[in-house]
């Protein structure tokens, strides 16, 4: 707050209670608006002197070369082909989330089928391991029961020499046993090999003839859907022409698998 020494305040200022008013310069103020009203003027003159001028041009025939008639079924025929073109970019849209959708569910398959596979060869593998320790076992079972029986025979040399010979010993028995033994495991392990190759060979050539059918079946109907889908448009640039062979179906259905066999290509 300002003081005065008289009692009271001198201008510019005013003292109204215990706030203090700032009354305005009167000079500047009006300088100010001179100023504005200068620069006002300066650019209406300047937007005067500037106006753009009347425009002439020479008259002169606008619309090609082409009749009215051309030009109107030009334009409908490129209204059709742009409605067309939406319509096919969201099919296509569509058909490439649920080529997506099928090919993550393919990865599943295959992931679940190889774990399938693992676990039937563990057991098939574990199949072998038991079936090998019971051979075992048994040759082991058997070999001491030989022992045994050869053991409780007659020691006398004379018994031996008269009725053993060679071959009809408890050893060439038990040798002979253990051989034909190990000659059936043999046996049986190699045909089991052998058909678990030959499942593996019939399987392959299954897939090999399936993946054939398919290719040859998706080429006649990628052919037989573009021969379909150009006589559509044949007929659709020659209003007046008679039906073309090669289309059967709906447009709907020509234009969704046209678009199939290109978004396939």
């Amino acid at each position: 707050m300002v003081a005065c020494i008289s009692g009271a305040c001198s201008p510019p200022y005013a003292s109204v209670g215990p706030y203090v008013l700032i009354t305005p310069n009167e000079t500047r103020r009006n300088q100010l608006q001179q100023i504005a009203q200068k620069e006002l003027n300066d650019l209406e003159r300047w937007k005067e002197e500037h106006r753009p001028g009347p425009i002439k041009l020479v008259p002169q025939r606008l619309g090609g070369k082409e009749s009215e008639a051309q030009a109107r079924q030009k334009q409908q025929m490129m209204l059709m082909q742009s409605k067309y073109q939406q319509k096919h970019k969201r099919e296509e849209y569509v058909k490439a989330r649920k080529a997506a959708e099928e090919a993550e569910i393919l990865k599943k398959k295959a992931i679940q089928r190889e774990k399938a596979e693992r676990l039937e060869v563990k057991k098939r593998q574990q199949e072998i391991q038991r079936r090998e320790s019971f051979l075992e076992d048994q040759y082991y079972k058997t070999n001491e029961l030989l022992n045994r029986l050869d053991m409780g025979l007659p020691k006398s040399d004379s018994c031996q020499i008269a009725n053993r010979g060679p071959e009809s010993t408890a050893w060439s028995r038990s040798h002979t046993y253990k051989q034909a033994l190990r000659e059936d495991e043999n046996r049986r392990l190699e045909e089991m090999k052998q058909e678990q190759r030959r499942k593996a060979e019939l399987m392959e050539f299954k897939q090999k003839q399936e993946e054939e059918a398919r290719t040859r079946a998706h080429q006649n109907e990628q052919r037989r859907v573009n021969n379909a889908f150009l006589d559509r448009l044949q007929n659709k640039t020659q209003p007046n022409s008679t039906y073309q062979p090669g289309y059967s179906g709906s447009p709907d259905y020509l234009s969704n698998n046209a678009w199939e066999s290109n978004y396939l290509k």
